[in-house]
């Protein structure tokens, strides 16, 4: 017989933007298991992702993509302010030390 001990569950407040209600809608999540996940989020017009992803590879590629640091979940993307963008983000609006869930609704 199971019994369940505990169930837990985070709340993040990004502005009037809950983690779990944000609307993930098309967006494509990627999470690869390393000593820290790697974690991607993919819009139609980019990319939120941690700091394994290098934003000098994206301007060479073209890419739209905004870095993140120190999170261990899609949802700890959201409240974390953008550390760096690349030049096709850049030209979305997506700037330095606005949060995740603002890049996002950029490149979505």
């Amino acid at each position: 017989m199971m019994k369940v001990i505990g169930v837990a569950f985070s709340l993040f407040i990004v502005g009037n933007v809950h983690a779990e209600t944000f609307d993930w809608g098309a967006l494509k999540l990627s999470r690869i298991e390393l000593q820290l996940p790697l974690l991607t989020v993919q819009g139609e017009n980019g990319l939120l992702a941690c700091g394994y992803v290098d934003v000098d590879t994206c301007n060479k590629t073209g890419e739209a993509c905004a870095i993140v640091s120190g999170v261990r979940t899609h949802d700890d993307m959201l409240t974390k302010p953008v550390l760096a963008v690349s030049n096709a983000a850049r030209l979305l609006g997506v700037e330095m030390g606005m949060t995740g869930t603002q890049a996002l609704e950029l490149m979505r």
